[in-house]
């Protein structure tokens, strides 16, 4: 076969291809806001989820970022979304993980705080994207009750807010609820061979 012929053979194989993408997308007629669950031990969860926080910052919509444990953390991310105080809020209400604070109580107390917090932030009519940063870690250690955030992002939430939650070990009912749920699978991470944390790249 000829280059000619490879390339009018590729782009009648692209053709088809195309028709067949655009038949599947015009079916695809639904706007709603979307619960999204970052999950699994992989590194990339709170990552992914400020890349959406970015993007949709991108368009002007007013956004909203809960941080359930990482508060004491100064992060890229947060020097980035304090630029525009206008249309970002940014609540740090952790004092770090469980195992830093070794206070179950005072967990449990900045966990609930920080679910106030999230509710409101959700129900403003006025922001479009909240993130609950490491929601997934006091869900975990059952500092919030799971079957009242579920209750609450099925039945409360605005239809066209998005809301995006990160962390570890996503609770069974909290996946059911969700729209869209990614795992991170950890393959290597140069922890392990005794490098630490990275600025630009963990934080």
């Amino acid at each position: 076969m000829t280059p000619e012929e490879q390339n009018a053979r590729h782009a009648e194989k692209m053709k088809k291809k195309k028709a067949a993408r655009d038949k599947i997308l015009a079916t695809k007629t639904i706007e709603k806001g979307l619960v999204i669950v970052h999950t699994g031990k992989g590194k990339g969860k709170s990552t992914a989820a400020f890349g959406m926080a970015f993007r949709s910052l991108g368009h002007g919509h007013r956004i909203a970022v809960v941080q359930f444990v990482k508060g004491a953390w100064d992060s890229g991310e947060k020097r980035v979304l304090e630029r525009f105080p206008e249309l970002v809020t940014i609540k740090a209400m952790g004092e770090g993980f469980t195992w830093e604070t070794q206070d179950r109580q005072k967990d449990i107390e900045n966990a609930e705080a920080a679910w106030e917090a999230a509710k409101a932030s959700i129900l403003d009519p006025e922001t479009r994207f909240v993130l609950l940063d490491e929601l997934n870690i006091v869900l975990r250690y059952d500092y919030l009750p799971i079957e009242d955030v579920v209750a609450f992002l099925r039945d409360e939430k605005p239809e066209d807010t998005h809301v995006v939650i990160t962390g570890r070990n996503a609770k069974d009912e909290l996946i059911e609820v969700a729209d869209l749920v990614t795992e991170m699978t950890l393959i290597k991470h140069p922890f392990r061979s005794g490098v630490k944390a990275q600025e630009g790249i963990e934080f």
